[in-house]
């Protein structure tokens, strides 16, 4: 769970940032206790000596043992034991005697220097200061118990731990909550997009989308189920056109072939002639009706990458074919063209399109002229013309004008002009030729700078 693992990381962060300078106080702490007790020792030490030198004995203390160590090793206690608890008549217990190291007989026999070092007397740790007493011979010995210094560091590492403890529960259960605010959105989006998927519904609503990463992720999805519904809008919108034309077609053929069935040779020549003419001009027609809807709805030219195009020579090769093919005039005038930015084949499909559109729908033996001026290429044909009404209409999906619908076609060469070249960022038109007829043509972007042309 995403709010659960982020706030493990979010406590183990504040465990870490909490250990580091704890960690660091701690030995201060410690250091700044050690220095403390040595300096209590010396200083013990020196009032020792300076009261045995004016022939006193030095007062008691409960946390310390003084004893003096003679060059012959002989230890004599300088302090009185403790007061009884139990009043004046009881026995007082005797003082610890501290151990005597070499070290510490080595100062008192030389009667230079000190020596310090850690001892354990009747199971209590003691620090130990040996140091020399000039002019009277031998040394004096302090030892202070590490009791109270060890009550400082468990007290020290008490309150560390509740203190980390207590921090690392806030941060976590306060890390919970705003975590759950803030995935709150997210939790959101995934049960719509756990209902799109179980529902198929691509209208559902989606959560509203704020200004943050959440609310870009939720623009970004909305954006592709807004995508996705055009995708099935139009895929079923081409099925219901592509079933509606099929219908005429795919009934003419039937017909034909149950006269033909009927029939079984008693028709005359001439009729059965005309019945298999026209299953061969119906045959055609569902021909081209099936490849313009497979183009159409597959575009197998997606797969191309764009790249600079020379609309004037695409102009020049499809004018040739269809002169061939037609037999018909075409020319091509061309002013101050530039390279598109296209995909070559889905240019070359777009031109034989508007080329063969206007070869249909002219009057035999009428000439084509294809304008190339700059990125914008339009066709103009000598035929009846495009009503204003059916300018905007004309590049749509089996859209047929009226007093065409005798013509052969499928009505899907314009509709595939339009969703290629809008594909490539340009745009279609569709106009009055300047000595009648029609115009229709498309515009596609120049190349950018910095494109890599071939």
């Amino acid at each position: 769970m995403l709010r659960t693992r982020i706030g493990l990381l979010v406590s183990a962060a504040v465990l870490l940032a909490i250990a580091v300078p704890v960690t660091s106080a701690y030995r201060g702490v410690s250091d700044l206790v050690a220095e403390q007790l040595d300096r209590g020792l010396d200083d013990r030490a020196d009032t020792v000596i300076a009261t045995l030198d004016a022939a006193g004995r030095p007062a008691a203390r409960p946390d310390t043992v003084e004893q003096l160590l003679l060059p012959d090793g002989t230890v004599r206690p300088l302090t009185l034991p403790d007061p009884p608890a139990a009043g004046p008549g009881a026995d007082a217990p005797p003082r610890p005697a501290l151990p005597v190291s070499p070290r510490a007989l080595e100062v008192a026999r030389t009667g230079l220097g000190a020596h310090q070092e850690d001892a354990t007397v009747g199971g209590t740790p003691y620090g130990v200061l040996t140091k020399a007493r000039p002019g009277g011979g031998g040394a004096v010995m302090v030892g202070q118990t590490y009791a109270g210094a060890e009550q400082v560091d468990d007290a020290f590492l008490g309150r560390i731990a509740w203190t980390s403890t207590a921090a690392a529960l806030g941060s976590a259960l306060l890390s919970w909550l705003v975590l759950g605010r803030i995935l709150r959105p997210v939790r959101r989006l995934a049960r719509a997009a756990e209902h799109i998927t179980t529902t198929r519904d691509l209208a559902t609503p989606l959560p509203a989308a704020g200004r943050d990463e959440v609310g870009r992720l939720t623009r970004a999805f909305e954006a592709m189920v807004g995508a996705l519904r055009r995708s099935r809008e139009q895929q079923q919108r081409l099925v219901q056109d592509a079933s509606h034309e099929l219908r005429t077609p795919l009934t003419s053929v039937r017909g034909c072939a149950e006269l033909l069935q009927r029939a079984r040779g008693r028709l005359a020549p001439e009729d059965e002639e005309q019945i298999l003419a026209t299953l061969v001009t119906e045959t055609v027609a569902l021909d081209e009706l099936v490849r313009e809807l497979v183009e159409l709805a597959t575009d197998r030219q997606t797969g191309e990458e764009p790249e600079a195009v020379d609309l004037a020579a695409v102009a020049e090769e499809s004018a040739a074919r269809f002169r061939r093919r037609a037999g018909r005039e075409i020319t091509v005038t061309v002013e101050c063209p530039v390279p598109v930015w296209a995909r070559p084949r889905a240019v070359l499909r777009c031109v034989d399109n508007v080329v063969g559109n206007a070869v249909k729908f002219s009057p035999v033996g009428s000439p084509v002229e294809i304008v190339v001026a700059g990125g914008r290429l339009a066709v103009r044909d000598a035929g009846p013309g495009i009503a204003p009404a059916d300018r905007q209409v004309v590049f749509e999906r089996f859209h047929r004008a009226a007093g065409t619908q005798s013509t052969p076609g499928s009505g899907l060469g314009l509709a595939i002009v339009h969703d290629l070249v809008t594909a490539d960022g340009g745009e279609v038109f569709a106009t009055a030729a300047p000595g009648g007829g029609a115009e229709v043509g498309f515009r596609l972007p120049p190349v950018p700078a910095g494109a890599t042309t071939a």
